[in-house]
Order: C-alpha cells, then structure tokens, then sequence
C-alpha cells in the first residue's frame, strides 16, 4: 500500500523530513559522539543532553507554541507561569523537566510528573480565551513532546554527524520519556520513527501564530523578559539565532526574515560551535543536567516546591 504522507513528503519541500528535499537541519558535525570509546554504538536520548543544545530552547519553544491552543494556554497564563514576569523560575522548571525525563531516575520522573499535572491542571481556557485548551490534554502535550524530541535530534546531529537509520531508530524509542513524563501514555508516543514523521506532517498543518502570540514569542527570542541591559546587548544575536534553529515552515508561519546569506553565516557559527565543544570533556558538556537534577533532589528533601 502506498504511503500517501510519504509520498507527499517526497513531492514537497514543505515538510521538514522529506529525505530527497530537507528544508531545514543544523549541518552535521563530524564530531565523535558520547561514550567511553568516542562514539556510541547506538545513541539515545540521553547523549543528546549537551548544554550547548539550550541555545536551541528558544527556538522549541516556538515549535511548542505554534498550535494555537499550546500558543494561547502560555500567552494567558497566570503571573507565576509567565516567563516575563518570572524568566529564571520559568528557564529553571524547563530544562529542569528535560533533565528528568532524559537522564532522571524512575522516582525523579514520579515526582516531577506529578508537580507538572498539579500545575497544568490550573492551566485552561476561560470565557474570553480566543480558543479552547487545557493543560492536561495528551494530544496537546504529544505536540510539545514531538518538538521537544525534534531538538534532541537536531541538536544530537549538529555536534555529533548525521544518525544511521538504525541509531534514529533506536534514539527515537529511547525518547519516549519526553510524553510520559507529561500526561503522554506510552501507546500514544508513534511506535516507530516513520510513524512519528507522518504524525509531524499532520501536526504541522496546526501550525498558526495569532498575533498575540507571534508577538509574545518575538519577544521571547529578542531576550524582552530579561532586565537592561541584557536585552539591549544579546537581544538581537539571540533572535538570529533563535531564528537560524527554526525549521522553515515554523520561520515562514512566523514571518520572521532568513536569507542565503543568514542561512551561510549559521552553519557556519554552528560548525564552529560543534567544535569547541568536542574540546570539552563530556561531564563538562553535560553539566546542567547534572546540576539541575542536583538542584531538584535537594528541594525534594527540603520540602521546596519544585515549580
């Protein structure tokens, strides 16, 4: 039977996993990659967990919030949720969660799951949201996992080279964790890597940024929660990279300017970049996740909150 997604995805280059016409990845390194002999046998979500890779956070955060629904529940949310009025706080519980799901124990992954659901289900829309949400909706939180995992992969392949068939496989199956650490059932994360492509292609035809949330983001990218002179300073740099991460049907929803020359001057920067990190020991290039799991397990035992 013929794949009819697969066969639209070779026919377009719209669709950001179109093997023949890839619209957007961050250039591969030839780096090794993670683990004792220089390169791991076959990768998982784990050697993923590099701290360069935040400089990519920006950018998933806009692959999460181009569903409306995801882009609305973040735009009307509380004072305490909202990164312009707590940008530490909010930077501290995201990569934080990352670093649970990714490389936490099973009792880290409890402890934190049960945080997030108590906080999301706070989180729904009101009698003047202009569409309908709730925080707590797997299909929803699918999205953010699927964009979630997206990062992972391109951030796996900018500092380490290009995956085999069989090492995507088996860092896809490892990554499950993104979902189910949410409200994300097992059986909904898309059971093989082809399965998950055919799930993106239909979610990217949710992609929407209503003004208000465009308008949110951009702001997000150009540093605006930050106080001066932070934002005069790296605004500008953070959103041309923050831009360059961006697959392109999400720059082109977003409407947000990218050149030839933009795209040259970025894949260059990320070369440069894969580099220097291949200098560092690995428990360097790992080091926020060890400190943000550090960080939770000491306010578990002091009986802080965790959000």
């Amino acid at each position: 039977m013929v794949n009819v997604h697969a066969e639209q995805r070779r026919s377009s280059d719209y669709f950001r996993f179109d093997k023949a016409q890839v619209t957007h990845r961050p250039p591969a390194s030839a780096g090794p990659r993670p683990g004792e002999s220089g390169r791991a046998e076959m990768p998982s979500i784990a050697d993923a967990t590099d701290t360069i890779g935040a400089l990519a956070g920006a950018a998933n955060v806009i692959l999460q919030l181009s569903w409306p629904a995801i882009g609305w529940g973040v735009r009307e949310s509380t004072q305490d949720g909202n990164i312009y009025y707590h940008p530490m706080r909010r930077a501290r519980t995201t990569f934080q969660y990352l670093a649970v799901a990714t490389t936490g124990s099973d009792e880290d992954k409890r402890k934190y799951r049960r945080e997030v659901t108590r906080i999301h289900s706070r989180v729904r829309s009101g009698a003047g949201s202009p569409v309908e949400y709730d925080a707590l909706d797997p299909g929803l939180q699918l999205w953010v996992a699927a964009c979630l995992y997206i990062g992972y992969e391109d951030a796996f392949e900018w500092l380490y080279g290009k995956m085999t068939d069989d090492e995507r496989e088996h860092f896809y199956q490892s990554a499950h964790v993104l979902g189910t650490t949410l409200q994300v059932s097992r059986e909904q994360w898309p059971e093989s890597r082809d399965a998950f492509d055919d799930y993106w292609y239909e979610g990217a035809k949710q992609i929407r940024f209503d003004p208000q949330v465009r308008e949110h983001l951009l702001g997000i990218a150009a540093l605006r929660m930050l106080p001066q002179p932070a934002t005069m300073l790296f605004g500008k740099v953070f959103s041309w990279i923050t831009f360059g991460f961006l697959h392109a049907e999400f720059r082109d929803a977003l409407d947000v300017p990218w050149t030839p020359k933009d795209q040259r001057r970025f894949n260059a920067t990320l070369k440069a970049l894969a580099a220097l990190n291949r200098t560092l020991p690995l428990p360097i290039r790992q080091i926020a996740n060890r400190v943000l799991l550090v960080d939770l397990r000491l306010r578990v035992k002091l009986g802080k909150s965790l959000m």
